[in-house]
């Protein structure tokens, strides 16, 4: 795998997709403390510290893989979207959104235009992503995305809750 040198800015219409930074820590801080978040990524601690915060950004200059701070062009930092490749040759996308910010399409603008980024920038053809089954909003920003279901549900580990928790597997092709 090839190692993403800079974190390009993505702009959409309301968004500005950029590498996350210490400054960010505050409001990451305070969105990601909320188990209603927490509880629907895997790896997101429940509560979420300051420290929790600080360690995030801190591993940000080791990323190998293009993680994105999502800013709003007048609200500023609302959440966060990243690819993974946990095999090679198979890029996974993550993303969350603070509550305040929850229903308004901004989850599916971002990742709109990180998948347009992925295909011309990363120049991958296949995205792989999963959301956990009591999740319906994410299924639906997938879909809006153009990921389809692959029929397979995994247990996944949940660190917020403690608990592995049913995911339903999606891909898309570019």
């Amino acid at each position: 795998m090839c190692a993403i040198e800079t974190t390009p800015v993505i702009q959409t219409d309301r968004l500005i997709l950029r590498r996350p930074v210490i400054s960010d820590a505050g409001e990451l801080c305070q969105l990601a403390n909320d188990l209603g978040v927490a509880g629907m990524l895997s790896t997101m601690p429940y509560p979420y510290a300051p420290k929790d915060a600080d360690e995030f950004l801190g591993r940000e200059a080791n990323w190998r893989e293009p993680n994105f701070a999502i800013e709003h062009r007048e609200f500023g930092f609302i959440g966060m979207i990243g690819f993974s490749e946990k095999e090679p040759g198979r890029p996974e996308v993550g993303y969350w959104l603070g509550r305040p910010f929850w229903g308004r399409g901004y989850a599916t603008e971002a990742l709109g235009g990180a998948l347009g980024w992925m295909k011309s920038g990363w120049r991958r053809k296949v995205v792989w992503a999963g959301h956990f089954s009591d999740n319906r909003a994410s299924g639906q920003v997938l879909v809006k995305a153009g990921f389809l279901y692959t029929g397979d549900v995994v247990l996944q580990d949940c660190l917020a809750r403690g608990q592995k928790v049913p995911s339903r597997k999606m891909v898309w092709l570019a």
